[in-house]
């Protein structure tokens, strides 16, 4: 039987923290967080990126938590760990002797999803054959169970998220065009904390304000560690920062004074002369490569079938990147 992630109301709320709550936060978080409730309004997919840690789950439960679904079920299936053999039975279950093992009904995602939020997590991992069945779903709203023959009808909202760049996946053939055009119909980034710097001071008093409450205690931060986390680039994002205030949490008496190595911010500008693009070291992979092929366009003065070629895609891919960068989707230039 699949194995399932099924969220209660309250525990859905408590994920939310540092996206809805953005009292004090920074403009780019509020932005989210006003995406976040013009995307609940609806049914319509949304397609989160951001890179590891960022808190993409986080954003597709605030969705979950914000909508007329909320008191259904929210699933959330890691799409990298879905077995090949067994993907079919594990999003859309199966009969009892359909293969070797069914020695029950199963239901699979979808049945469980109903009626809540299905959320998809590292979709550009899915292998690209389950890609097709899970379109067809999409497309007709209805699916069957491994060895039944009852069409059912699928009720679940679908959230999806990736590190990755969908543009860049389609691309690289790990994921299908089809496929993407279906998913990406709301599009949200979430941005790394370094993009945020005074961000990660406020959620980490949130984080120990909720140990505080939970365990009776009085806990504070010295000074040392509070101008330690202002400075550390936190590459591990939210989900860093998280762990890193439970450990201090849990090693101090009564004042939290965790150590933690500056690092320096790198500047995230890239940067074009005489003909040469410079990014700095620690680029994510998907907005180095937004920001080469926007310098290559403008190399060659806005002339898309010059600037394919001299990138070596067709015309046909670039105006597909172009289109999700000018969109302001997931891999757009950040201003």
């Amino acid at each position: 039987m699949p194995n399932r992630t099924m969220a209660q109301r309250g525990d859905t709320l408590a994920c939310t923290e540092g996206i809805l709550e953005t009292a004090g936060m920074s403009p780019v978080m509020r932005k989210l967080a006003s995406q976040i409730q013009l995307a609940a309004a609806t049914d319509a997919s949304v397609f989160v990126v951001g890179e590891s840690g960022a808190g993409k789950e986080l954003v597709a439960r605030a969705i979950h938590a914000a909508s007329d679904r909320k008191d259904q079920p929210f699933v959330a299936v890691n799409c990298g760990a879905i077995s090949g053999s067994l993907a079919h039975a594990e999003l859309f279950g199966h009969e009892k002797g359909s293969f070797t093992g069914a020695v029950t009904q199963s239901a699979g995602y979808f049945e469980s999803a109903s009626g809540g939020t299905l959320f998809l997590d590292e979709v550009t991992e899915m292998p690209p054959d389950m890609q097709v069945h899970f379109l067809r779903v999409l497309e007709t709203g209805t699916y069957q169970r491994v060895g039944g023959s009852d069409l059912l009808r699928a009720n679940a909202r679908i959230i999806c998220a990736s590190n990755r760049d969908p543009a860049a996946s389609v691309a690289d053939g790990r994921l299908r065009q089809d496929f993407l055009h279906r998913l990406l119909v709301i599009p949200l980034r979430v941005p790394p904390l370094r993009e945020r710097e005074a961000d990660a001071v406020i959620l980490a008093q949130r984080f120990l304000d909720a140990l505080n409450e939970r365990h009776q205690t009085r806990k504070v931060f010295s000074r040392r560690m509070l101008d330690a986390m202002a400075r550390y680039d936190w590459p591990g994002n939210v989900r860093e920062l998280r762990n890193a205030v439970q450990r201090a949490y849990i090693l101090a008496d009564a004042e939290l004074n965790l150590e933690l190595a500056a690092r320096p911010r790198a500047a995230r500008q890239a940067e074009v002369r005489d003909g040469q693009l410079s990014l700095p070291l620690g680029t994510p992979l998907g907005d180095a490569q937004r920001e080469f092929i926007l310098a290559t366009l403008a190399h060659y003065a806005g002339d898309k079938r010059l600037a394919a070629e001299s990138l070596g895609v067709s015309l046909k891919t670039l105006y597909n990147r172009l289109d999700v960068y000018e969109k302001g989707d997931p891999g757009a230039p950040r201003g």
